[in-house]
């Protein structure tokens, strides 16, 4: 184990983190307002954009690729059929967006992560970062998402029942915000990592199921202008129904990769400010012999 898993009360055994000194730190290591853990995470992000669009871009490409292909593929099998394409065209783009939102998690927290230690990183460690925590990292999203689709479904046939779902949504999100900064800061499994992220949120549940929900009002307004690059293609392919689908569906990745990197430099975020709450991870204790 990380010996910054065990770092309680008092110690900040992480290497390179110098917590407090706020020299040139993407994220100062101390309790956080509301609004820093609004903002930071954008920060974070623009610390390491270079970094990240390298490892996203071409996995974003390969993914719109393989829409394209099966709703090729599936209005070929049906004859060209409106529902057929319609179906392959859903279906695939669910289950890319999927497993981009996987990538995007695996490889966003442990450079969110090394923004907060201030330590280089490239995109040989990120890698090997999600390959040494893909299994449980593939829990956590299978549970996310069944989470999610359980809650969702049980609010959605009523409209008087959908916000409450989705704000109990947010709730449950909360308890389980930090379950990704564990597994990748203290290298430990992820029965373990989830009762140490219920741990850190607390007495902290209703303000991060807020920012939760504040994140998510945020993201609609910032994916907007995403929106505007299938519509500026557009003006080039016209109205052909295969420019239409392609160009649907790339805006769907785009703007599901866009929400993940923001939603994964949260939970970094997030989980510095509930260490140094819970932990006093920002006071420096020197392992010198005391005087």
């Amino acid at each position: 184990m990380n010996p910054a898993a065990v770092g309680g009360a008092g110690l900040s055994s992480s290497p390179g983190l110098d917590a407090g000194t706020g020299d040139g730190e993407l994220v100062p290591v101390r309790p956080l307002t509301f609004r820093e853990l609004l903002d930071l995470p954008f920060v974070l992000i623009q610390g390491s954009i270079r970094l990240l669009a390298g490892l996203i871009a071409p996995v974003y490409v390969v993914a719109v690729g393989v829409v394209a292909a099966v709703t090729a593929a599936g209005s070929a099998v049906t004859g060209g059929s409106d529902d057929g394409t319609a179906w392959a065209a859903i279906g695939s783009t669910a289950v890319c967006i999927w497993l981009l939102r996987l990538f995007v998690r695996g490889v966003a927290t442990p450079i969110g992560l090394a923004g907060v230690h201030r330590r280089a990183i490239g995109w040989r460690a990120a890698l090997a970062g999600l390959r040494g925590k893909f299994g449980p990292l593939l829990i956590f999203q299978m549970l996310y998402t069944l989470v999610g689709v359980g809650v969702l479904a049980l609010g959605t046939p009523l409209m008087i029942t959908l916000v409450p779902a989705i704000v109990w949504l947010g709730w449950l999100r909360a308890r389980w915000f930090a379950v990704l900064p564990v597994l990748f800061e203290e290298g430990v499994p992820y029965r373990a990592a989830a009762g140490r992220a219920k741990v850190l949120a607390a007495g902290a549940e209703w303000q991060l199921a807020w920012l939760w929900l504040a994140l998510r009002g945020l993201l609609v307004v910032l994916t907007v202008p995403l929106l505007g690059i299938p519509l500026f293609l557009s003006d080039f392919s016209g109205t052909h129904r295969w420019a239409v689908i392609v160009l649907a569906t790339a805006a769907a990745l785009l703007i599901s990769a866009f929400a993940e990197v923001v939603d994964s430099a949260t939970r970094v975020v997030s989980y510095v400010d509930r260490r140094c709450r819970r932990e006093a991870w920002d006071i420096h204790i020197p392992s010198g012999p005391m005087r």
